[in-house]
């Protein structure tokens, strides 16, 4: 894959240098994890799939005006990005009600929620990535107050893109987790990844609560064609970047 030793590997991705510093290779695994990699798996052409979808999605936001570190797609499962900082942080915006929002506070799944809620959780998998609340964010000075409302002012504007982009493909966006990083010059850019791994995505042809899911839910709660549901999430993404 290259000459250069891996940075970082993760549970979706292995990061590598390259001769620029500013410069990274992430290579998208087909591994699969979900409840803070409790359960282990693997999706056949996940890496190649995730790597296509979230290609495409970054561009797309460029486009509309959302900073991020992509900087280009150099091989099936391997992008170029920006190198960043990664704020130790993962943004959950929901658009429906959908996993632990309905576990932990009884609400019916699906319920739209008006105007989305938006979530900040410490990225830690030994603590369980709990939720923060305002006032544990300043004790913790993992941001500024001033990055904290870039970065959920960017959340927002990511989600009124994605969802218009999304129901042009026949997806509803229920939910779905980013990160963002600082740049050498204290930039915040969007990073990491969108695809189906990071969001809740529902076919609006299927009505029935199970043959609807188009995302990791599918490996999570035992319901088998994953790869099927992943492969129709890029088909259609990829066939809308092409109007």
């Amino acid at each position: 894959m290259t000459q250069f030793s891996p940075l970082y590997e993760g549970k979706a991705k292995i990061i590598y240098a390259t001769a620029d510093p500013d410069i990274l290779l992430a290579e998208f695994k087909d591994d699969a994890t979900a409840f803070n990699a409790q359960k282990r798996g693997s999706i056949q052409n996940k890496g190649v799939m995730n790597c296509a979808i979230a290609s495409h999605l970054f561009q797309y936001l460029a486009a509309q005006g959302i900073p991020n570190h992509f900087i280009a797609q150099v091989a099936p499962n391997t992008m170029h990005i920006r190198r960043v900082e990664i704020i130790p942080l993962e943004v959950v915006v929901r658009n429906r009600a959908a996993g632990s929002l309905c576990r932990q506070t009884g609400l019916p799944l699906g319920l739209e929620l008006n105007p989305p809620l938006v979530e900040f959780y410490l990225k830690n998998d030994d603590l369980g990535d709990p939720l923060l609340t305002g006032d544990r964010l300043r004790l913790l000075q993992i941001a500024t107050d001033e990055e904290v409302a870039k970065i959920r002012e960017m959340a927002l504007a990511v989600n009124t893109h994605l969802s218009r982009f999304f129901a042009e493909c026949g997806i509803t966006l229920v939910d779905f987790k980013l990160e963002f990083g600082r740049s050498r010059s204290g930039e915040i850019l969007l990073a990491d990844e969108i695809s189906p791994d990071s969001c809740r995505l529902w076919n609006q042809d299927e009505s029935d609560p199970e043959k609807r899911i188009l995302d990791k839910d599918r490996f999570r709660q035992d319901l088998g064609g994953i790869e099927d549901a992943y492969a129709l999430v890029m088909q259609r993404v990829l066939a809308r970047g092409r109007q």
